[in-house]
């Protein structure tokens, strides 16, 4: 059976949705939203979405998100044996960790802007910030560390305004559903952080 992922699904306002956006679209929510919850069936969902958005994002030369999501992969990887079969155990980064991660944030993000830009990358300067924050947001969460939701509700803001901006309406409604979604995981690990503690 040949099934053509670039078939267009439906066209809205001039929008065409294809059946591989749509399929992304669908396993990147359920993936984050398993995220929330802990499970360590999380990292598949992730792996299948990402393995399409990388297809997806590199048609529209966003190229850092497209490496970005071989680098998912790789992270849902270490994240299915790190987690263990009963999913996550959420911790702090102390205020030293914090500012380390800070700082090489900024640095990475001004270093991989002006390559972005010479390879032709389309939305360089937001790219650079997605990609970066991404990679930190996602190690952090693979170390199961509750401030990764910060840096995803961060990250995936840019990212909204990013796809908005491109036309990609779908991806763009994704992000922002991710935006919703970090603020959800970050309250969750926030109180069972808080319950290990006490």
């Amino acid at each position: 059976m040949n099934i053509n992922l670039m078939v267009t699904v439906f066209t809205a306002w001039g929008y065409e949705l294809s059946l591989l956006e749509l399929l992304a679209f669908v396993t990147a929510v359920i993936g984050v939203w398993l995220g929330v919850y802990g499970p360590r069936t999380t990292w598949p969902w992730w792996s299948i979405s990402s393995l399409l958005y990388a297809v997806l994002f590199f048609q529209w030369k966003y190229y850092a998100s497209g490496f970005l999501q071989f680098i998912f992969i790789a992270g849902a990887i270490a994240g299915w044996f790190g987690w263990g079969p009963k999913g996550a155990t959420p911790q702090k980064l102390t205020g030293k960790e914090i500012r380390i991660w800070g700082l090489a944030y900024l640095l990475s993000w001004f270093a991989l802007y002006p390559i972005l830009k010479k390879i032709g990358a389309t939305a360089t300067f937001t790219e650079a910030f997605g990609f970066v924050g991404s990679c930190i947001a996602q190690l952090l969460m693979v170390l199961q560390k509750y401030e990764n939701w910060i840096v995803w509700f961060v990250v995936d803001s840019v990212y909204t305004y990013q796809y908005f901006a491109g036309q990609q309406y779908l991806t763009g409604i994704l992000y922002f559903i991710f935006v919703l979604i970090a603020v959800g995981g970050w309250k969750r690990w926030l109180r069972e952080t808080a319950a290990q503690v006490n």
